[in-house]
């Protein structure tokens, strides 16, 4: 089809006749080709411009409390699964972490699995809980025995906010009390 051709009606048949994400996908393309297809002089058409697809319903953030978490049966896992509710760590974080990063009553973060942490703020210092016991290598495995009861390893990270929100802790104050205790070192 010449690209004088195609009109809006076309462009929105080939888009919403796809799923959600394929559909974004076709239309970012479709509006990439035609502004780079005018810039270049090639056409003055642009059926794309007033095309918006629905949004996205947000997914539920799946989360446990921390009754859930005790409860259940993570099989092998259930020490590290604690850990990571108890501390809400990334799992590239807790899978690098040794007995050493955890002393005088915090646990350490300052490397992750992909070698610096995420960002400079992810250098912290955690109080310790308790239930230390390495992860194992590969994030699948924990991810596998998470998904038994509908969540994954991230949803342990807002396990922890959770629990901090519980105990009336605002997540905006738990982030300034972590860097408090990051310039005092």
């Amino acid at each position: 089809m010449d690209l004088d051709d195609v009109t809006r009606l076309d462009v929105q048949k080939i888009v919403l006749s796809q799923k959600p994400y394929s559909a974004r996908l076709s239309l970012m393309v479709l509006k990439t080709l035609f502004r780079e297809a005018r810039m270049h002089g090639l056409t003055d058409n642009n059926p794309t411009t007033e095309i918006k697809l629905p949004k996205r319903p947000e997914p539920r953030r799946k989360f446990l409390t921390w009754d859930q978490v005790d409860s259940l049966d993570w099989g092998k896992y259930n020490e590290q699964i604690r850990f990571l509710a108890l501390h809400g760590l990334r799992w590239s974080e807790a899978v690098v972490l040794t007995e050493e990063d955890i002393h005088d009553g915090y646990v350490n973060v300052n490397k992750s699995a992909y070698g610096a942490t995420k960002s400079r703020s992810s250098n912290r210092r955690i109080p310790y809980i308790g239930h230390f016991k390495p992860l194992p290598k590969t994030y699948k495995a924990l991810n596998n025995a998470a998904k038994k009861y509908g969540v994954t390893v991230h949803s342990f990270r807002r396990t922890y906010a959770y629990l901090l929100k519980q105990q009336g802790v605002h997540v905006t104050t738990a982030q300034k009390l972590r860097r408090v205790a990051l310039r005092q070192n």
